[in-house]
């Protein structure tokens, strides 16, 4: 329509930079406006925006652990999947380093350059089309997973396995693994990928899956965005339940809790398990909460208490009966009141580890008892096992035990209480190495201090591969250098 401004006009007066960005000096290393142009290498014609506003900047160069503070030179929010080809592909031209951030929820920079370029995918966030015949959804990787739950359920139809705070990034959770209670029966959300739409490290947009390009399928998935940069995924989708009954089930016994635990897993009882720990009026982690999770119809049948419950030795038992999306959403009147409470920006040095299952009480019980409460502060602890035969992609790395056991202490500290951040960081880093000398791994998303040596034993038999992968489709290693691994 005559008059009307062009989606490119629309978004490139979203930039509140003052004049617009057009050039790059590889001289200086610096982005040039409007008016300074002579000489520069000219920025690509983009349907989104280049920030190089200090506020923009500075914003890329946090996350939420609040550890670590790498300052991009730009910030990219495409406004199409031609922009992020574009400028991965000028950024090889001028050897500018890039990584791909969707929520910013990672714990130690992990999604941080310095000096680089940080492409924001939450602009890329289409959902659909649903496919009910083929059980599948196409999402962009900025797509929410609650959005992405909203959409499929509309059509009865769910994703098998969500974290269990469902305001991350697709692309985001696919890049480390996705981890959540329903995993014992369908893996990880990595597990549940069909094909990937991927902007390789020389700027080259590859759709792949099992059977087209595998070796970049699979680098990609749980690779930590080493070989590429995900730009859309097609999730398998499986029957949702309208209605789930959750079951609180209290324990005082650390060895009785994960025994059950395990029990439920074999036994095949729920469609979640999870668990945490908490601290009891003495400030002990003795309370230990196994979360069960019974899905109804059309997925099962009406839970029956008795069956469900026969034989576990729990001290206390809760029940209530949730709609399928409130069970999935149940975080967020906790998440809420974290903002509310200004604990959102608060510091989390947070430890991840994923434990064999015969190793799951003598690691977690020494970190439980050198812990309090006032360190911990309004952050959780979560213990509870997963199965190690539906964990099927090569780069997430767990150990070699039938029921591996995710192992999780977040805590959220004052950013004024630097001894405590610091204390936590020296105890994360104790008992990683106490994991890894019995066969654990860690779950890299948290804040353990690692070096390349650590990257090649935490990837064992896959190393290799990442190696190769990283040298076909990363060829000048510019993608998400915040890990550390290359």
């Amino acid at each position: 329509m005559p008059g009307t401004p062009s989606r490119r006009t629309v978004l490139r007066g979203l930039a509140v930079t003052g004049a617009a960005v057009i050039g790059f000096d590889p001289a200086t290393r610096s982005w040039a406006a409007e008016g300074t142009g002579a000489g520069l290498a000219k920025v690509p014609r983009l349907d989104g925006t280049l920030f190089t506003d200090a506020a923009s900047l500075a914003a890329a160069a946090e996350d939420y652990g609040h550890l670590v503070h790498r300052r991009p030179r730009a910030v990219l929010r495409p406004g199409s999947v031609r922009d992020v080809v574009a400028m991965i592909r000028f950024c090889n031209e001028h050897c500018l380093p890039v990584a791909p951030r969707g929520e910013g929820h990672q714990t130690h920079g992990q999604a941080q350059v310095q000096g680089g370029l940080v492409i924001e995918t939450g602009t890329l966030a289409a959902i659909g089309p649903v496919k009910p015949h083929q059980a599948t959804v196409t999402v962009g990787a900025g797509a929410k997973w609650s959005d992405v739950a909203r959409a499929t359920l509309v059509h009865g139809l769910t994703p098998p396995v969500f974290t269990d705070y469902i305001e991350l990034s697709v692309g985001g959770t696919l890049s480390v693994g996705g981890i959540g209670g329903q995993g014992h029966r369908h893996g990880v959300q990595v597990d549940n990928v069909t094909e990937l739409k991927v902007v390789t490290g020389s700027g080259e947009l590859v759709r792949c899956s099992p059977t087209r390009q595998p070796d970049l399928f699979h680098a990609v998935l749980a690779g930590l965005g080493q070989c590429g940069v995900i730009v859309e995924a097609t999730l398998r989708l499986v029957r949702a339940p309208r209605t789930v009954r959750h079951y609180t089930l209290t324990y005082d016994d650390l060895e009785t809790f994960v025994e059950d635990e395990c029990r439920l897993l074999e036994d095949d009882r729920f469609a979640y398990v999870g668990g945490q720990i908490s601290a009891d009026s003495g400030g002990a982690f003795r309370v230990h909460t196994l979360e069960a999770v019974a899905y109804g119809p059309p997925v099962g049948p009406a839970p029956n208490d008795r069956a469900l419950l026969r034989g576990l030795r729990h001290t206390h038992a809760e029940t209530a009966d949730l709609s399928y999306f409130d069970f999935l959403n149940r975080l967020a009147p906790l998440i809420a009141s974290l903002k509310a409470g200004g604990f959102w920006t608060w510091v989390h040095p947070w430890l991840n580890l994923i434990l064999p299952s015969d190793a799951a009480v003598a690691i977690s019980a020494p970190v439980l008892a050198e812990l309090t409460p006032a360190e911990l502060g309004p952050g959780v602890i979560q213990l509870y096992p997963l199965r190690r035969e539906r964990l099927t992609a090569p780069l997430f790395r767990a150990p070699d035990d039938p029921m591996p056991f995710l192992f999780d202490v977040l805590p959220a500290v004052a950013p004024d209480d630097t001894a405590t951040i610091e204390r936590r960081l020296v105890a994360n880093r104790a008992a990683y190495e106490a994991a890894v000398a019995v066969g654990g791994t860690q779950y890299p998303v948290g804040s353990i201090p690692f070096d390349r040596r650590d990257w090649r034993t935490h990837f064992g038999d896959a190393w290799p591969q990442l190696v190769r992968a990283k040298r076909r489709y990363d060829p000048r290693g510019l993608l998400t250098p915040g890990q550390g691994i290359f």
